[in-house]
């Protein structure tokens, strides 16, 4: 026994290293192919091993590792298989992405920073085979580069565009600087409403260029149109005092009302009439309440004057006079008629 002890040590210890063996294989990430060569070196060792114990068990269970690291790596390429089908779709999914921006982004610093953002997912995915993942990164490169054309294109044109801007506000400025003393209200403020519309057309130049022009701009029609004001206002106090003197007026022409003598409220509707068209325009919401009233007075007035030329007239006198002749007549031949019809009963 003594004398045997120490060959069974020998198998104990190489029970130890196919028992931590198995256990590395069963819960860790050993990869096949270490797994392999470590039960590859204890396979080759049992034959010489100078042990005592049941070494054909151990060299099953050598076998059963091996079978179990076979499907290990069946599983790991099935895994791997995935990962890279994943990798695939996410891959041809950036580059899709990557493509509708190069076609029809127009929000270019969105646009430029997603694609940076897309480059980035693809670096932290997973590689593909390696012709998939050339050709499809270099659909990416293209995208960026037909974007990058895209946008400096833009830009040139944005550049050209502004520059004609530029020159076209530079001219409008200069005109209505040029009109911004005018008195003449009604066809400058025309001809300021007709340069605002072809402000708004002509597009924007650039930032601090359009700011300046701007501001000379509006500069021009802020001294026009405050000049307007200020001359309105003072025309509407105008026109305020010519309401409050027609108002008088028109109580003025008003006591002539009911008429008593139709040619002394003529003479009196005469002068009031004329000092009416000296006082001159008053504000438009009072025009027509004011000739309203001064209309009805002149009807009643003219009313007036009509009927008294009727019963003056000396052709309706003779007119009338010769009617009440023949109805007298036609009377007393009625009334003879009468009395001779009574006579005979």
């Amino acid at each position: 026994e003594e004398a045997l002890a120490y060959f069974r040590r020998k198998f104990e210890a190489l029970v130890t290293e196919v028992d931590l063996l198995e256990q590395r294989i069963r819960t860790t990430d050993l990869p096949p192919s270490q797994a392999e060569s470590s039960i590859n070196r204890l396979r080759e060792t049992l034959p010489e091993a100078h042990a005592v114990g049941d070494l054909d068990a151990l060299g099953r269970r050598l076998d059963g590792l091996t079978e179990l690291i076979e499907k290990r790596r069946v599983e790991i390429k099935a895994a791997r298989e995935h990962a890279r089908d994943e990798a695939r779709e996410i891959k041809e999914r950036i580059v899709a992405e990557a493509e509708r921006i190069a076609a029809e982004e127009t929000h270019w610093k969105n646009g430029g920073e997603r694609l940076r953002q897309l480059v980035e997912e693809w670096k932290g995915a997973e590689r593909v085979d390696r012709p998939t993942e050339t050709a499809l990164w270099k659909r990416l490169s293209t995208a960026r580069n037909s974007f990058t054309k895209r946008r400096k294109a833009y830009f040139a044109t944005l550049d050209e565009q502004r520059e004609q801007a530029r020159i076209e506000k530079e001219r409008l400025v200069a005109e209505a600087e040029a009109i911004a003393g005018s008195t003449d209200w009604g066809p400058t403020a025309a001809a300021y409403r007709d340069l605002m519309r072809q402000w708004k057309n002509a597009g924007r130049a650039a930032r601090d260029v359009e700011e300046e022009l701007w501001a000379r701009f509006k500069g021009a029609q802020d001294t026009f149109f405050g000049a307007r004001s200020a001359a309105f206002a003072e025309r509407d106090a105008e026109f305020d005092q010519h309401a409050q003197a027609k108002e008088r007026l028109l109580a003025e022409a008003e006591r002539l009302l009911p008429i008593t003598d139709v040619r002394q409220a003529r003479q009196a509707l005469r002068s009031i009439q004329e000092r009416w068209e000296t006082i001159g325009m008053v504000p438009r919401e009072s025009r027509e309440r004011l000739e309203g009233r001064l209309r009805k007075i002149e009807e009643t007035v003219r009313q007036a004057e009509e009927a008294e030329w009727r019963r003056t007239n000396p052709e309706a006198r003779a007119r009338a006079e010769a009617t009440v002749a023949q109805l007298r007549t036609s009377i007393e031949q009625l009334q003879q008629r009468l009395d001779k019809a009574r006579s005979a009963g």
